[in-house]
């Protein structure tokens, strides 16, 4: 019984985590404009995206990345950005993801 309480315990820790864990803002448009140095997608520089896959990135870098993002798009863009970064959020994959296995 003792390992099913640890299990249990384990896996509701897990869950929370995932919860509060801040969600990498790549939409799966990833093609680099070469004036900017600017993902069209998701508005990063190439630093930027390799900052977000490393460990000791802290959530206020991000915190503060996905800002600076929301300022550099603008028009069609961002509001393409902002709609498949929250379906990201809520279901997992982006707009871009879920149209490509239809």
């Amino acid at each position: 019984m003792t390992k099913i309480i640890k299990y249990i315990n384990n896996y509701l820790n897990f869950s929370i985590n995932l919860k509060k864990m801040i969600i990498s803002p790549c939409i799966s448009i990833c093609k680099t404009d070469p004036q900017t140095g600017y993902c069209y997608g998701c508005g990063r520089s190439n630093d930027e995206k390799k900052s977000w896959k490393l460990e000791e990135t802290t959530d206020n870098w991000k915190k503060e990345n996905l800002n600076d993002i929301l300022q550099r798009l603008t028009g069609w863009q961002l509001k393409s950005f902002k709609d498949s970064y929250q379906h990201k959020i809520k279901n997992g994959i982006s707009l871009f993801k879920q149209n490509l296995i239809k």
